[in-house]
Parts: C-alpha cells; structure tokens; sequence
C-alpha cells in the first residue's frame, strides 16, 4: 500500500510499519479457469495491533482475523474459503509475527480477479485467442515518488528483515512471466515449465518509483 504524506516523519513511519508485513500467495490454476489460492500473512505483533486498535481502518489490506477473509468471500460470487489457521511466531528481529494462512478455493477466472482486486483495476485477464496466449496481468505497485535517501533506505531494509512479498503460479501450460519495469532490483524471479514466481523484500519497496506489475502467460 503505498500512501504520500507530506511530514517526512509521518511518511517514513508508514513506510516502516508496511515493511513489518509478508506475504506470500500460491495460486494453481487448472485448465476450466478453477483453482485454489494458498495465502500467507506475517505481520509484526507492532503493525497487527495497530490495525485492531482503529478498527484495521489504517491498514484495510491487513487481514487482522478470519472475519476479514470471510468478509471478502462473501463478496466474491464463486470464492470459497476452505481453511483458517492463525499462529504467533518469533521474527528474524527478535520479535513475534503473526502469521495467518489461509485456503481458498474459486470456480473460474472471474473469482480469481475478485479477489486479488476489489477495485477492477489492478488484476486483468485476457483469454487466449489464435495466436496469443492466456495473460493475467497484476499490478503490485503504482507510480510514486518513493524514497532516495540512501540512509532512511538502508534502515527500512534492516528492520524488514525476514519480510516479502512473494507470488507463485502453477498454470495448465507452459508458462512465461515478465515484470514491468523489466528489471527490479533485488527481486527474484523463477521460471520452471509451467510455474513461475517473484519474489522482493518488502524494504526494497520504497525504491521503486516506476510501478510494478507482473505479466503471467501460458
């Protein structure tokens, strides 16, 4: 989530709360356009108190419980949520996490967008046509001004330690992946048949100014 805060101070706090937060997604889609999404959360104990003490209205994208996941469910016309569990856990800082992971199922393509994206504009599928492949496209950043300063950098790298973002697709054919921008500093990517992933540490985020999004065929 990306937010611009005129006060430095109030804009390097926010940088380093959303840093505190992981997540990785494993989605497998089958050939009928159905699937299951496999779901990780790690937030720091900090930021999940945060959003349970404003009603999680600061941080909307934080899923502080099942309530949360059930309520973007019951919005999705063909998503099932299969399973729930929620554990504290110790972090690379000497801290605690809570890591929330969850299952769930949707029945075609249209679920799959709903709920990687409420507002239909940043998850978009195009449907293979005679001589083009599938291509679900997914933005994960917008343009921003991000942050230059090398120091505050550094210092959101260090107390991001341990946290990502991480996305794997198993798809029904063989796959191809592109980031747009092509090149992302310190992100990885995987390419295997058909699965593909990416991978950045949530610190190296706030460098980003161009956008990010990524480019899935098969």
């Amino acid at each position: 989530m990306r937010k611009t805060i005129a006060l430095p101070c109030l804009c390097l706090s926010a940088f380093l709360l959303t840093s505190c937060l992981g997540v990785s997604m494993d989605i497998s889609i089958r050939a009928n356009g159905s699937g299951r999404i496999v779901l990780e959360y790690r937030v720091s104990q900090m930021l999940e108190s945060l959003g349970r003490l404003d009603g999680n209205e600061r941080w909307p994208a934080i899923p502080v419980g099942r309530a949360d996941l059930e309520r973007t469910v019951a919005r999705v016309p063909g998503l099932r949520l299969s399973s729930f569990s929620s554990r504290d856990m110790p972090n690379d800082m000497g801290g605690r996490d809570l890591v929330t992971r969850a299952v769930l199922d949707f029945r075609n393509m249209d679920a799959l967008l709903g709920f990687l994206d409420a507002t239909g504009s940043r998850a978009a599928f195009v449907r293979a046509t005679d001589g083009n492949d599938n291509l679900l496209r997914l933005v994960l950043l917008d343009p921003s001004p991000g942050i230059e300063n090398p120091e505050l950098l550094s210092l959101l790298r260090d107390v991001s330690a341990g946290y990502e973002i991480r996305i794997s697709l198993s798809l029904p054919g063989n796959a191809g992946l592109a980031t747009v921008p092509a090149t992302v500093p310190q992100a990885r990517t995987g390419l295997s048949g058909r699965n593909v992933s990416f991978a950045v540490g949530t610190g190296y985020l706030p460098a980003i100014t161009d956008g990010l999004a990524l480019e899935v065929s098969w």
